[in-house]
């Protein structure tokens, strides 16, 4: 009795611990799938899969629904035998790659939890190792696990929490991701986080030299850099110092000036206009972006289309979309990770993002009027065809929180009415037995 107790628990703090982890590390994905598509063109570089990466989008997305998938249904107890073995097969796949990761370093970090919580390789292995050793232990003993379900309703959870996921993704990939978990987010300010503190820690190197055929290491304020006996051979970092999330914020003009921090430190508000590659942004909604620089210019705010194309590039761009507004180069790592969109916008003022679309979500000019009025504590408004400052909208409750409610609603709510009906069924079952046996 005491050992079916101690599995019992120990399979369902597994079940629990990897459940989350898998529903965590889907979710994420799909919040950023982009973010997703970019560290699998990593991988699919690394390992020299070039033809493959076009199937970027579709290996994200798929990526994050099955794991959000097996991790939701294994919370739930849903088909326990067959989601504990896809499970234990993931995981026999992953650990023997993140070992590699972490023996070779091919990738930085594996990006299994994406920005939003960014692990060593090593961390990483070793976590591998633990929720393998769990998912063993969950196969083994599947049926321990409870379900919340019946099996008459595991035919609509799996597919339902499937397909919501390739949903959120694809929300999250038509608009800006519903949560930004990088440094360019709206509220941050720029020149903040690129401060270093006065005490943060600062690397430390070693500098190999060789003499007479021995190789000796030295600290920067030892190295023999007067004495020709000694020859250079190396260096090799011990210590790392401190990062600031942003480390420069550098924009180059036709002259290739790097004006990046000049405009960020105007007071006036700054309109960027980001697509990493021209080439291969969207030319959807000309007219409205148009129609932004439309307004800086007549409010006199500085407006830059930012990219990392080319001259020619820029050029075949300007005669497709007939854009007048200026451009800057920058590079396209720095870009991807203002912003989820190409292009994408992003208003600006000393330093602090104050607001970001996406090409699908380009705001008209009471919109923009609107943003800055609240931002700024100032009368921006547009004047209406009469000459009279418009009215400002009518003050609307929290988007983002509208977007989060309907999100948890339409995966909750069917999710709740599945388990009543279920219930209901369930007891009406059983009472059909308990009533068949006394009549018998």
């Amino acid at each position: 009795m005491k050992k079916e107790l101690i599995i019992k628990i120990t399979a369902e703090f597994s079940r629990a611990l990897v459940g989350a982890v898998f529903v965590f590390s889907g979710l994420v994905k799909a919040i950023d799938p982009i973010g997703n598509a970019i560290k699998i063109k990593e991988y699919l570089s690394t390992f020299e899969l070039d033809y493959f990466l076009w199937t970027d989008n579709i290996l994200s997305f798929g990526q994050a629904a099955l794991e959000f998938t097996l991790g939701f249904c294994l919370l739930m107890g849903v088909y326990r035998k067959l989601i504990t073995f896809c499970t234990l097969l993931v995981l026999c796949f992953m650990t023997p790659l993140t070992l590699y990761l972490a023996l070779f370093n091919p990738v930085s970090d594996c990006g299994c939890f994406g920005d939003a919580l960014i692990i060593t390789n090593w961390q990483t292995f070793y976590k591998n190792i633990v929720l393998l050793a769990c998912s063993i232990f969950l196969y083994i003993y599947c049926r321990r696990l409870t379900p919340f379900y019946t099996y008459k309703a595991y035919w609509f959870i799996l597919p339902f929490s499937f397909f919501f996921c390739i949903a959120f993704c694809i929300q999250n990939y038509d608009h800006l991701p519903i949560l930004d978990f990088r440094p360019y987010k709206v509220g941050n300010n720029i020149f903040k986080l690129m401060e270093i503190p006065e005490n943060a820690p600062q690397a430390e190197y070693h500098f190999i030299y060789e003499k007479n055929g021995v190789k000796k290491a030295f600290a920067l304020e030892d190295v023999p850099a007067g004495d020709s006996t000694w020859t250079y051979i190396d260096s090799k970092q011990i210590r790392k110092g401190f990062i600031p999330l942003i480390n420069s914020f550098e924009l180059y003009n036709e002259e290739g000036e790097s004006i990046g921090m000049q405009i960020l430190s105007r007071p006036d508000p700054l309109f960027l206009l980001v697509a990493p590659a021209l080439d291969q942004a969207s030319d959807g909604h000309i007219e409205e972006i148009n129609q932004v620089y439309e307004y800086a210019r007549e409010k006199r705010y500085l407006f830059y289309c930012v990219t990392a194309s080319s001259p020619e590039g820029i050029e075949e761009w300007q005669k497709n979309t007939g854009a007048d507004y200026p451009f800057l180069t920058a590079d396209d790592v720095v870009l991807k990770t203002m912003i989820r969109s190409s292009p994408g916008l992003i208003l600006i003022k000393e330093g602090t993002i104050l607001a970001k679309w996406h090409h699908n979500d380009i705001p008209d000019e009471n919109t923009l009027a609107a943003t800055l009025a609240a931002y700024l504590g100032e009368t921006l408004l547009p004047e209406s065809d009469t000459g009279e400052t418009e009215a400002p909208p009518a003050k609307q409750n929290n988007p983002e929180a509208e977007r989060w409610l309907r999100i948890i609603s339409g995966f909750a709510l069917p999710l709740l009415l599945i388990w009543v009906y279920d219930f209901l069924w369930n007891r009406r079952t059983c009472k059909k037995k308990t009533g068949l046996q006394t009549t018998k």
